[in-house]
């Protein structure tokens, strides 16, 4: 199994291959990304799906004292917006729907977001994901649909 590093280095790998002489284009991982300190745990090109945990901070937390529903759907766009990187050409989050299921509360420690491709349609791609705490329990399920900018 891979490490952080590891996947990181085989992600970039792709983009460079896929991006050619653009690849410098692009911030990879995203600034944002870092900043929530975001950790990738697994990639597969193949399934096309991406796994990436993300800290539960107290500078994060709401006054009831679990995670702010915003930063939940950050980690779940910082996984979905990677993933859309590697999957297609340039393209934007043109909608973002979030179903939240349980609080995030700050004894999880770590919430764990998977993405996967659902669909590619033309120029829109239709993206799943589900945000779950260590135990495995559902936090937050997602669905965003992206618009590639040119093909």
């Amino acid at each position: 199994m891979l490490n952080s590093s590891e996947i990181l280095e085989q992600i970039m790998a792709e983009l460079r291959q896929s991006l050619g002489e653009h690849f410098d284009q692009f911030a990879f991982p995203p600034p944002v990304f870092a900043a929530m300190q975001g950790e990738f745990l697994a990639y597969g090109a193949e399934n096309q799906a991406l796994e990436v945990r993300f800290p539960v901070l107290e500078s994060w937390l709401n006054p009831y004292g679990s995670m702010q529903g915003g930063m939940i759907a950050a980690a779940i766009d910082n996984t979905i917006g990677p993933l859309s990187v590697l999957l297609a050409p340039p393209n934007v989050t043109r909608q973002l729907d979030l179903k939240y299921s349980r609080p995030v509360l700050p004894d999880a420690a770590y919430l764990i977001v998977r993405a996967e491709l659902e669909e590619r349609e033309g120029r829109w791609l239709t993206f799943k994901a589900e945000a779950r705490d260590p135990q495995g329990q559902r936090l937050a399920r997602a669905k965003a649909l992206h618009w590639i900018l040119e093909e």
